[in-house]
């Protein structure tokens, strides 16, 4: 039997085919004119993604690189740091910057659950010697949307402190205003919601953070703001960028212009709204309290492993989706919503989740989460 594949996992995401042929190109030389001229329209259309007047900083790395970036970038070796952990990233903003030396206050939140901004401001009142509030904006893991508008206000007036968001399954899925809110250094990576293979990490850096690196005494080479900041002046990178995947990314930022940010958007909570309409009707529960239009996170009924319906979905029906991690592994399955997907990519995803469930004997209507989706998105 040919069996067709689907990627909807929440990263690497399925790539569009015109974003392919593009990167398929000859590949050209990064010291060209040719190349600067497309770094510099690229560096242009981040700001209008990321809604900022700030310098967006393009690292050859994965989305922690970025967030390395910002730990080494920002902080000094004894230096405290509030981190938000809700999650497997949250708790990778723990780990980065115990690494360096820095001194963490950890605000744990239960896994499928938002913090609440109450515990920041007691974080911020205890111990206004932080430099950085490191959160996410939406934590992948767990499908849980934080409120980064509520917490770039506690931070904003602190001149002292930054406010540094992973924003790697949120920016270019729904509304995050950079400079508008207060949000001091942002990163994000090409394999999610920008719909690229992975290998670029991109950073902004606000007017209140470069004031904090220029005050960084933690080792960084590769990864320092500023020899890039200086590279951006001269319409190059400091080193030797991901030549290919910043051609695709000019394509891919060229077509989020032409549709606008607003349409961007609504399609992503389309397609999340049309699948959690699926199910409901199948009777299961989200594991996220405060969902995010990235990725639709399913509670495992109960007697089944969430493993199995990932194996099942990938092995029998072509379908790669993302089981639980840590703590949450086989209690969940996550359906992603970003990368080069409609809404029949969901209604294909729903009936293989149905089938999977039977298979695994858990009493499932065919049919009935798939009717749910196609009511929803026939609306």
């Amino acid at each position: 039997m040919i069996k067709k594949r689907y990627l909807m996992a929440p990263g690497p995401v399925a790539v569009a085919p015109q974003v392919l042929a593009r990167m398929s190109e000859p590949i050209i030389h990064h010291r060209s004119p040719q190349f600067s001229a497309i770094l510099t329209g690229v560096r242009s259309d981040l700001k209008y993604l990321y809604q900022t007047e700030n310098d967006v900083i393009i690292f050859a790395s994965s989305g922690t690189g970025g967030m390395e970036a910002s730990v080494v970038n920002l902080l000094s070796p004894g230096d405290t740091a509030i981190v938000v952990r809700a999650g497997k990233f949250g708790e990778r903003w723990t780990e980065l910057c115990e690494a360096y030396g820095v001194t963490v206050v950890n605000i744990d939140v239960p896994w499928g659950e938002a913090v609440d901004p109450a515990e920041v401001q007691n974080a911020l009142e205890a111990h206004p010697e932080a430099k950085a509030v490191f959160m996410q904006a939406h934590e992948t893991s767990t499908g849980a949307k934080h409120p980064v508008r509520e917490i770039g206000a506690l931070v904003k007036d602190r001149a002292e402190t930054a406010l540094v968001v992973d924003a790697i399954t949120a920016l270019g899925v729904y509304e995050l205003k950079t400079d508008e809110w207060g949000l001091d250094v942002v990163v994000t990576g090409s394999q999610k919601a920008l719909a690229l293979p992975p290998g670029l990490s991109l950073v902004s850096v606000s007017e209140k953070a470069w004031r904090l690196v220029e005050k960084s005494r933690l080792p960084k080479y590769y990864l320092s703001f500023a020899k890039e900041r200086k590279a951006i002046g001269k319409e190059t990178t400091a080193f030797t960028p991901a030549v290919s995947l910043i051609i695709g990314l000019a394509e891919v930022l060229k077509g989020i212009r032409e549709a606008g940010l607003p349409a961007v958007f609504e399609h992503h909570r389309r397609l999340a709204e049309g699948t959690r309409a699926a199910v409901a009707a199948l009777g299961l529960e989200l594991f996220s309290k405060a969902p995010s239009e990235a990725v639709t996170v399913i509670t495992a009924p109960a007697g089944i492993n969430g493993q199995d319906v990932v194996k099942i979905m990938r092995e029998k029906y072509g379908i790669t989706i993302a089981g639980g991690q840590a703590q949450a592994k086989g209690k969940i399955f996550r359906i992603s919503h970003m990368g080069h997907l409609s809404e029949w990519d969901m209604i294909i995803a729903i009936s293989a989740v149905e089938r999977a469930l039977k298979e695994l004997g858990h009493p499932v209507e065919l049919g009935r989460g798939v009717a749910a989706a196609e009511a929803h998105f026939a609306r």
